[in-house]
């Protein structure tokens, strides 16, 4: 209470939501972006399978894995239903080539689709129920970001990780079938496992906190059927989610606003390069102008960005040490897009990263900061010697919500990335199996036909 008058309960508001909803109050557009979400998701997955991040944590967490019950994307492996969750949830999120949700900046999909895969492995549960838990757990994990955006994030929060683990639990809370109440205990019981940090992007570290957010968002599920409470103002109270992570400079109404009405899918965007999402209309930029006459690195005297603020906050990496550090280095995007005049999964590698033919070129990249812009333009001017300059602007990149992806777009997506990860997977059969997984009696029979050899 608060000066006699009660608080709004926004917690319990969003449990009642969840608990309540059904597949029939899901719009037709909603439904279709879920199925286009999770074949992004598994598209990802299969990319990254076998990428020395996730060999590394498979290596640590398996000799401890328990009935091997569920399937590990794209490596011919199981384990029990969270070690899956965990080690499927760092493979799709491995590249940062997974699907982002614009306001936010979270990737909602690899903390919450693969605890309902391992559910659906060891329950049966039909297609149409996992995608409404999916599509449920969206929701919920970006709303929680929009009430905690942008502060959250600039604290150093990885949001993708510490509202992700909201999305996986109240999924699994849906598709177990748990009443009002037990949602608010799993969105209670997620809340003392919400955890992840900006310092860790660039480093394999980074897939720890997203496997957390999968395998923790089961079990907080896991533990509210099974009697264990937890706060009922997990989110909005004094000492609850929001307050801690991101002080007062939060809009709880974003929990609840339009809930039902407005759907965070909507604005859920995929991709065309495996690089931060600030870094996608640089390269496209840069591509078309290499496209339009050969640049020689040698005659280009000074390659200017200008940008939101936030392009050089999270990019200015001259010189990154990795592939997966050069996922999030603005220099290095300039210097392969001019050069290969391509930015595949090959060009931030490893290999690629430590050529030393683009050393010369990354260090001629400056940012020019222009906080009255969109994270989603850019700006890329590139001068030669002798003073000739070439200039392309990037309102949007493809792919941005403004200028989405088709979804035939998607489906190349992912067969380039099965064929990257080598797993062995039919990309056909993955396809067909995704636009028809609504129709499906037995929803697990997906996530087996990505199970690799």
């Amino acid at each position: 209470m608060t000066n006699g008058m009660p608080q709004p309960q926004y917690t319990s508001a969003l449990a009642d939501f969840i608990h309540r909803t059904r597949w029939e109050d899901v719009p037709a557009s909603v439904r279709h972006e879920a199925k286009r979400s999770l074949l992004n998701f598994f598209a990802c997955a299969l990319g990254g399978c076998r990428d020395a991040a996730i060999e590394g944590l498979a290596a640590s967490v398996k000799p401890f894995a328990g009935n091997p019950a569920a399937t590990i994307i794209g490596r011919g492996e199981r384990a029990d239903a969270l070690t899956a969750s965990f080690l499927n949830a760092a493979g799709a999120n491995v590249f940062d080539f997974d699907d982002t949700h614009t306001p936010t900046v979270i990737h909602p999909a690899a903390p919450v689709a693969p605890p309902l895969l391992a559910f659906a492995e060891n329950t049966p549960t039909s297609g149409r129920d996992l995608l409404l838990a999916f599509a449920l757990g969206i929701e919920t994990e970006c709303r929680i970001g929009n009430a905690v955006s942008p502060a959250h994030y600039r604290r150093g929060w990885h949001i993708t990780s510490t509202c992700g683990v909201f999305g996986a639990a109240t999924a699994i809370a849906k598709v177990m079938g748990l009443d009002q109440e037990r949602i608010v205990w799993t969105l209670g019981n997620a809340s003392a496992q919400a955890g992840g940090l900006l310092e860790t992007l660039g480093t394999m570290g980074k897939s720890v906190s997203v496997g957390n957010a999968a395998r923790n968002g089961y079990a907080a599920a896991l533990y509210a059927q099974n009697g264990v409470s937890g706060p009922v103002r997990a989110l909005e109270g004094t000492y609850g989610f929001l307050r801690v992570t991101t002080g007062d400079a939060i809009n709880v109404g974003a929990l609840t606003s339009g809930l039902g009405e407005q759907w965070e899918a909507g604005r859920n965007t995929y991709k065309l390069y495996p690089a931060g999402i600030v870094l996608n209309p640089v390269i496209e930029a840069c591509l078309a102008l290499a496209a339009g006459e050969r640049l020689d690195p040698v005659t280009l005297d000074r390659v200017e960005i200008t940008g939101h603020p936030l392009l050089r906050e999270r990019t200015d990496r001259v010189h990154p040490a990795s592939g997966r550090e050069a996922q999030v280095s603005a220099q290095h995007a300039v210097a392969v897009a001019f050069t290969c005049r391509r930015a595949g999964l090959e060009e931030f590698s490893d290999a690629c990263t430590n050529d030393a033919s683009l050393s010369a070129l990354r260090e001629k990249v400056s940012f020019i900061d222009d906080p009255a812009r969109s994270v989603e333009s850019a700006t890329v001017r590139v001068r030669f010697t002798g003073g000739r300059e070439l200039t392309k602007h990037v309102e949007c990149a493809l792919g941005s919500q403004s200028r989405p992806l088709a979804d035939a777009q998607i489906e190349q997506k992912l067969r380039d990335l099965v064929a990257f990860g080598r797993s062995g997977c039919d990309a056909a059969r993955m396809i067909d199996a995704v636009w028809a997984l609504e129709s499906c009696d037995d929803a697990a029979s997906l996530v087996r036909l990505a199970a690799g050899r």
